[in-house]
């Protein structure tokens, strides 16, 4: 039996999004937890690249936020660190214990790490894939979001075409895997459904090489009215499917539990192009790899 229905592939079309329980079990979601507080308890980061991560417009500008930064642009083929808001102090020391101070890593732990390989590569994964018709799917990107206990950050009401552009445009998908519940309280996901069909108004561009800063904006988010989001909230092992286009976002964590999350990013590589204005780009060390193994 199929993963995913014919039903579920119908709604994801039609919302722009779907949730699915039950894709990892608690031991497969435990063991990548596990797997994730070694990797962060050996971290080493250069003072230079204690940068913060932000989602909004503005602060993405700024010196020493993800979209200026060499650190970020350069994370395609790398797994790097980015932390939340206020958690060094202006000497750059930690504020809180280290594990708590991240927002998230990536973006090429499908690539270096096994057990995050092998869940990207999935049997479920592969299926869904082919249930919705992607013919040769690659995988651009990947990371993990920790969505701290009671500092974790919003993220502003986005589309993910804005960063991740191809022509032509819904050929990209998101894939949220929950590796502890997501609830309203620390932070799941909210959508707008049939947003997908309205195409995108803004995009991240990178800027010619050595130009300052590294990447600007086309455009401006639309204004959202905060009524037609509808919160997703998905048990642990559940996973997320988000359509490139479709507007979604998450309220910062005012709970005392985590919400760890492992996600990736698919593209339909077939008749498609990605955009060389992208801020990610595939290197000679990573080309993006196939989703489909032999």
């Amino acid at each position: 039996m199929d993963f995913l229905t014919d039903k579920d592939a119908e709604k994801y079309h039609k919302d722009g999004y779907l949730v699915l329980e039950g894709l990892l079990s608690p031991a497969e979601c435990d063991e990548l937890r596990l797997r994730m507080g070694e990797i962060v308890d050996r971290m080493d980061v250069p003072d230079h690249c204690r940068i913060q991560f932000s989602t909004n417009h503005d602060e993405q500008l700024k010196e020493q936020m993800q979209g200026n930064a060499d650190y970020f642009i350069t994370s395609g083929d790398k797994i790097r660190f980015f932390f939340e808001k206020g958690v060094f102090d202006d000497k750059g020391n930690f504020t809180v214990p280290k594990e708590c101070s991240l927002n998230k890593i990536g973006h090429a732990l499908h690539a270096y790490e096994p057990l995050f390989k092998s869940a990207t590569h999935s049997p479920k994964i592969q299926g869904i894939a082919k249930k919705l018709g992607l013919k040769s799917p690659v995988i651009l990107q990947s990371m993990y979001i920790f969505k701290q206990p009671g500092i974790g950050g919003e993220v502003t009401p986005h589309q993910d075409a804005t960063f991740l552009h191809t022509e032509p445009l819904g050929r990209v998908m998101g894939v949220w895997i929950a590796l502890e519940d997501a609830t309203v309280d620390n932070g799941c996901l909210w959508f707008i459904p049939g947003s997908h069909n309205n195409g995108i108004t803004r995009r991240m561009v990178r800027n010619t090489k050595d130009t300052y800063p590294l990447t600007d904006f086309v455009g401006r988010e639309a204004n959202h009215d905060d009524e037609l989001f509808i919160p997703t909230p998905v048990k642990k092992g559940g996973v997320v499917l988000i359509h490139g286009e479709v507007v979604h976002k998450s309220e910062p964590n005012v709970s005392e539990k985590s919400r760890h999350v492992y996600t990736f990013h698919i593209m339909e590589s077939q008749k498609t192009k990605w955009s060389p204005e992208n801020w990610l780009q595939p290197t000679e060390e990573l080309p993006f790899p196939a989703l489909y193994t032999k």
